[in-house]
């Protein structure tokens, strides 16, 4: 049984969640259902307030031969309030340790608004990788390929962030030291 205080706390928190929502300026989340199981979510990161993502990058280890690969280990986005703007955000969630950072793509008539995730089932006794590449969907419906690694298969397409892209949030497998390393394994965008 319910007293008086329950359903009026539970009616600040409904309403926390509704102005949380308004206040930090998104209204959902983008995910896809092929992410990788290692690992933890890590800190979200936000555009700033009214700003969207238009460009990406991403940090690829290259392939190793017979040493341990990682694949894809980190995402930038990187946010303007508007196309014509020349000023530009940079947001990061956590990264592996891994590799180097591709050269920036960017939607040329339009944003980043959805996306699909290239990940490596669990190998068992192999060497996992996890996520492996990334693809963009612009507002305009152009697609930016990015240029992770060839391991995996691709998943199917997120959602869509109607108004576009303004956060990010991974979850990225720490350092194992002598074991399997995969780093990043999967990724969620917060919509504007």
């Amino acid at each position: 049984m319910f007293s008086n205080h329950n359903g009026v706390l539970l009616s600040i928190l409904c309403l926390c969640a509704i102005s949380c929502t308004e206040v930090f300026g998104f209204s959902s989340v983008i995910s896809v259902r092929n992410g990788g199981q290692w690992g933890k979510w890590q800190f979200p990161e936000h555009c700033p307030n009214g700003w969207i993502a238009f460009g990406f990058a991403l940090k690829v280890e290259a392939n190793q031969g017979t040493g341990d690969d990682t694949a894809l280990n980190g995402i930038r986005l990187f946010c303007k309030a508007s196309a014509v703007s020349t000023e530009s955000h940079i947001i990061e969630s956590e990264s592996g340790l891994w590799g180097t950072w591709t050269s920036t793509q960017w939607c040329r008539n339009g944003f980043l608004k959805a996306f699909l995730l290239k990940v490596q089932h669990p190998q068992g006794n192999g060497d996992d990788t996890a996520a492996n590449d990334i693809k963009f969907i612009c507002s305009d419906g152009t697609v930016l390929a990015g240029h992770g690694q060839v391991w995996g298969e691709w998943g199917d397409q997120s959602g869509t962030c109607v108004k576009g892209i303004s956060g990010i949030q991974t979850k990225v497998q720490s350092p194992q030291g002598d074991g399997d390393e995969t780093a990043l394994n999967d990724v969620r965008f917060f919509c504007r």
